[in-house]
C-alpha cells in the first residue's frame, strides 16, 4: 500500500480507533500508543490482506489484540510503585550479584556472543518480541528461535560464572 493509501487509511481511521482504544485503556497516553502500534502493525504487514474493505475490520481486531497482548504483559510484570513496597517485601540482593545484575556488564557480555544467539536474546529480553515475531525477523523456525535464546542464556551465564571465578 502506498504512502497516499496509508495516509488515508490513518485520516479515516484514528479517531473511531482512539475512541476505542481510550474506551480500552482508561488513558489517553495508552490509547495514542496502541494506535500508534496498530498504524505501526499495518504498515508492516497491512499489505498482505487480500480484501482492502476488510482494512476498517483489520485495524480494530489489531487494535484489540494488542491491548490483550499488553494487559497480559502488566498482569504477568505488574508496575509497582518502588516507594509503595515495604523493605521487608524487596529481595536481598549480595554484592556480587548486584554487580551481574548491572546494565552495562550484560550488555558487555551479551555483545561477546555470537550473533547467533545475540539476536534472538536482544529481540526477546529487549524489544520484547514473541518467539513467533522473531521467527518471522530472523527468518527462522520458532523452535529454532527458542533454542537459541535458551543456548544464549546459558552462554551468558557461563561468562558471568568466568567472570566472577577470576
Amino acid at each position: 500500500m502506498d504512502e497516499l493509501s496509508f495516509e488515508n487509511l490513518v485520516n479515516a481511521h484514528y479517531e473511531p480507533l482512539y475512541r476505542f482504544a481510550l474506551s480500552l485503556a482508561r488513558s489517553e497516553a495508552d490509547a495514542g500508543d496502541l494506535v500508534q502500534q496498530t498504524f505501526c502493525r499495518w504498515a508492516a504487514k497491512g499489505d498482505q490482506l487480500r480484501d482492502s474493505s476488510k482494512a476498517k475490520s483489520w485495524l480494530f481486531t489489531t487494535l484489540h489484540r494488542e491491548f490483550l497482548g499488553r494487559r497480559r504483559h502488566e498482569d504477568k510484570f505488574p508496575k509497582v510503585e518502588i516507594s509503595l513496597v515495604e523493605e521487608s517485601e524487596l529481595t536481598a540482593i549480595s554484592p556480587s550479584a548486584e554487580k551481574q545484575i548491572d546494565g552495562a556488564s550484560v550488555m558487555s557480555a551479551l555483545q561477546r556472543l555470537d550473533e547467533m544467539y545475540r539476536a534472538p536474546l536482544a529481540l526477546f529480553y529487549l524489544d520484547e518480541h514473541s518467539y513467533r515475531d522473531i521467527a518471522e525477523i530472523l527468518e527462522v523456525p520458532v523452535g529454532t528461535v527458542m533454542s537459541r535464546i535458551s543456548r544464549g542464556k546459558e552462554l551468558l551465564r557461563q561468562i558471568f560464572i568466568e567472570k566472577d571465578s577470576r
